[in-house]
């Protein structure tokens, strides 16, 4: 049985992505080296249910969780993640609560809008 991911989620070590602190705000864990395999499986258990909302990043289409008030996502499909021969990246960033949770477009700053 899958875990309770936001349990898993409340008790993971999120760092800041701070190369991208004043373009795209997000946090992040790496899977293996931080011991949040299982969270990852949650994720991508959630994924294959069907829960993912398939969203463009620019010219990047991948499918992301929405839980409470932030988005996740992987830069890899969750197809294609074999923790057995390599370490994944699971990001989550706050919802901006507009278009952006779905579709960036040229132009945008990836700061929030007041």
């Amino acid at each position: 049985m899958v875990a309770d991911i936001i349990g898993l989620i409340a008790g993971a070590p999120w760092r800041e992505a701070v190369t991208y602190r004043n373009s795209w705000p997000h946090e992040y864990v790496v899977a293996k080296r931080d011991g949040q395999e299982e969270l990852l499986e949650a994720f991508c258990a959630r994924i294959a249910a069907g829960e993912g909302v398939e969203c463009q990043f620019f010219n990047q289409r991948r499918e992301y969780l929405f839980l409470g008030e932030h988005k996740y996502w992987t830069m890899t499909d969750c197809a294609d993640i074999d923790l057995g021969t390599d370490d994944y990246v699971l990001n989550r960033a706050l919802l901006y609560r507009d278009r952006r949770d779905f579709v960036i477009k040229p132009g945008d700053t990836g700061t929030r809008r007041t």
